[in-house]
């Protein structure tokens, strides 16, 4: 009797063990998310940014292309500004992707020609005074950029720092559960969302937003702020105090650019 009890326990235990391996491998798997990488690059007065655009958009560019490194966008400051300054958005397509590309491009002889002459130019001729890099994870609720229309486009990219790490992650958490819903609803056009794991301002989030011009940027900001579900939300207690600072530069792309 207790024999023929355990073997039906066993098989019985085995069908569930059998079922929950079935699920699993069903189961849809997780949207992977991109590594975004942030190069700034900053100009002294009467630089000429000539020789940077052109390894960028002769031998950077598309050698990241041919590694499967899609929609690389490029921008300036709208203004211009002193200094001037490019900006470089690169999205990985994984951890592991970002941190091969340097070894992969090197394999690249036709990226490896224009970097000859890149590496080549002398101090009177430098392509850049310096450039910053951030590193970013994109967020859950946007696991890779959106491309927008390719017409006339105006981007506001914006920096959330924190007073401390705890505020940055339950910042991140109100945009993925709360806060992007909104941001779609007043028409907030989202290209990306990245949790900064290396670069300044830390600790702090960096997101991109993309509008027609001035005139809709503001309109549907103004629209986003009389939003109930954000008077709601931004009242909450679990998001008290999540942003001590933010930084915001207007940004228009590069004739050459992919986003």
């Amino acid at each position: 009797m207790k024999r023929r009890q355990f073997v039906a326990a066993s098989l019985a235990a085995s069908a569930t063990l059998t079922t929950g391996q079935v699920q699993a491998a069903t189961a849809p798997a997780a949207p992977q998310k991109q590594v975004l990488e942030l190069r700034v690059y900053e100009f002294r007065f009467n630089l000429s940014q000539a020789n940077l655009e052109s390894y960028l958009k002769e031998g950077l560019i598309p050698a990241l292309n041919r590694l499967g490194v899609k929609n690389v966008g490029v921008f300036g400051e709208m203004g211009k500004p002193e200094p001037a300054k490019t900006y470089v958005l690169i999205p990985h397509a994984s951890w592991e992707a970002y941190g091969s590309s340097a070894t992969r491009l090197s394999t690249d002889s036709a990226y490896a020609q224009v970097r000859a002459r890149y590496d080549a130019l002398p101090p009177e001729k430098a392509p850049y005074v310096r450039y910053s890099t951030t590193i970013m994870n994109a967020f859950d609720a946007l696991p890779a950029i959106v491309i927008p229309k390719q017409e006339s486009r105006l981007f506001e990219l914006r920096t959330y720092e924190g007073y401390s790490e705890d505020a940055v992650r339950r910042k991140v958490k109100m945009f993925n559960v709360d806060e992007l819903p909104v941001f779609y609803k007043t028409k907030l056009n989202p290209v990306f969302f990245g949790e900064v794991i290396a670069g300044g301002n830390m600790p702090c989030l960096t997101y991109m937003l993309t509008f027609k011009d001035i005139a809709e940027r503001d309109a549907n900001w103004k629209e986003f702020g009389n939003n109930p579900d954000w008077k709601r939300m931004s009242a909450a207690a679990e998001y008290a105090n999540t942003v001590s600072q933010i930084v915001r530069v207007f940004l228009e792309p590069l004739p050459y650019s992919q986003v």
